[in-house]
């Protein structure tokens, strides 16, 4: 993740979107994350060879 994304400024006027701001951040920190399951299959490639995929 870059600098700039998490260096935002947020302004939240309401009292809905500020509770729905919260709720994410807690559910974020408390791990309820589900675990995904990668069905294909991928490989790192390097700069150079990104011209040869396409």
């Amino acid at each position: 993740m870059t600098t700039k994304t998490i260096l935002k400024n947020i302004n939240i006027r309401n009292k809905r979107p500020a509770r729905s701001f919260v709720n994410a951040l807690e559910k974020a920190k408390s791990g309820e994350n589900k675990e995904i399951k990668l069905d294909k299959e991928f490989r790192n490639v390097k700069q150079n060879e990104i011209k040869h995929l396409f």
